[in-house]
C-alpha cells in the first residue's frame, strides 16, 4: 500500500507519540508547509506534557489513531521523537492506520511505528518532523521534504554522497531507521525484517562500545546478514561519549569491524539521521543501493 501524494489544500495533522514539544519549535515547519499550500491540524494532546511523554500513552494513542481516521487529514507529520512510541502499540489499530493510505512522516522514535506499518504494507517516510526545521538546515533538506510531501523519491541536488564501506550494488525494500529501536524490536510482533531488504541505521548520544553492541546484538540474533545492502548514516555524538573504564574508539570502526565482514554492499555517513542535515526516505518501496557510487535511488515511487 502506498500512501496518497499532497497537493495544495491538503492537511496534515501534527502528533505527538513520543516525548513533549514545546510549541514554538513548531512555527518554522508550520510556516514552510502553509507556504506550500498545504494546511494543520494540532491534534488534541500534541501539546501535552507528562514528564517526559507527550501526554498518556492512552492520549497519545488516541491523538495518533484519530489523525489516521479523520477524513479531513491527508497526512500525519509526528512533531518530535525522544521516547514513547513502543507504549502506544498495545492502545492503536494498526491495520486500520495502514489501510487509511496516509503519508506517514517522523524519525528517531518514530522508527517503532515505522516498522510496525511497514510490516502492514503501508510505506512511510524517514523524514524531518515538525521540530526539525527550528533549526536551520541546507536547502536540499527542504527540497527533499516538499518533493517526498508531493510522492517524490529523488535525490536533490547538492546532497552529499555516502563513503564506500563495502564495495557492490543491491536491490530491495528500504527498511530500518533508528538503530537503538531496530533493536528493541527484536523479540516482538514487530519485529524488524531484514531478509533480502536494505537495512537504513542511524543512532544519537549512544557510547561507541553501545554501537558495538547493538549491532553484536543484530549479528547475534541473526537478522542483518540476511540484508541486500546497509546504509548507515550518522551516530551523531557517539565519539564524544566514551565512558571512563571501558573506553573506546571511533564509531565508523566499529561499523567497519562488526559489519564489514559480512560482504553486504554498505555504506556509510549517507545524510540521514539525527545530525544538522538529512534526507526524506521513503520506507517500504524498492530502491537500488550502488555502493561504490555512494548513491541510493528510489526504484518507485513512493505514492500510488
Amino acid at each position: 500500500m502506498k500512501p496518497r501524494a499532497l497537493k495544495p489544500g491538503n492537511t496534515l495533522a501534527y502528533v505527538s507519540p513520543a516525548s513533549p514539544v514545546e510549541p514554538e519549535r513548531l512555527t518554522a515547519m508550520t510556516a514552510l508547509l502553509e507556504a506550500e499550500g498545504y494546511r494543520i491540524k494540532m491534534m488534541p494532546s500534541a501539546l501535552a506534557r507528562s514528564v517526559y511523554l507527550a501526554g498518556s500513552d492512552q492520549e497519545r494513542a488516541r491523538d495518533l489513531q484519530d489523525a489516521f481516521d479523520d477524513p479531513e487529514v491527508d497526512a500525519v507529520l509526528c512533531t518530535r521523537g525522544g521516547y514513547g512510541c513502543a507504549r502506544l502499540l498495545p492502545h492503536l489499530d494498526l491495520d486500520r492506520i495502514a489501510a487509511s493510505g496516509k503519508m506517514f512522516l517522523g524519525f528517531s522514535d518514530i522508527t517503532t511505528l515505522h516498522l510496525a506499518l511497514n510490516r502492514r504494507g503501508l510505506a512511510t517516510v524517514h523524514a524531518p518532523m515538525a521540530v526539525s526545521f527550528a533549526t536551520q538546515r541546507d536547502g536540499w533538506v527542504y527540497e527533499s521534504f516538499k518533493r517526498v510531501l508531493k510522492g517524490e523519491s529523488a535525490t536533490p541536488e547538492g546532497a552529499p554522497r555516502g563513503v564506500t564501506a563495502v564495495s557492490g550494488r543491491a536491490q530491495g525494500v528500504v527498511t530500518g531507521g533508528c538503530l537503538c529501536l531496530i533493536c528493541d524490536s527484536i523479540g516482538t510482533a514487530e519485529n524488524v525484517d531484514a531478509q533480502g531488504k536494505i537495512v537504513l541505521m542511524e543512532d544519537v548520544g549512544e557510547a561507541p562500545h553501545r554501537i558495538d553492541a547493538m549491532l553484536t546484538h543484530l549479528l547475534n540474533a541473526g537478522l542483518i546478514q540476511t540484508a541486500a545492502g546497509i546504509v548507515v548514516g550518522e551516530m551523531t555524538d557517539t565519539d564524544g561519549k566514551i565512558e571512563d573504564g571501558i573506553g573506546g574508539r571511533p564509531w565508523r570502526e566499529i561499523v567497519r569491524e562488526r559489519l564489514g565482514s559480512l560482504g553486504i554492499p554498505m555504506i556509510m555517513d549517507y545524510p540521514f539521521g539525527h545530525g544538522k542535515n538529512m534526507l526524506s526516505l521513503p520506507l517500504g518501496i524498492r530502491a537500488e543501493l550502488d555502493a561504490d557510487a555512494g548513491t541510493l535511488t528510489y526504484l518507485e515511487g513512493l505514492c500510488a
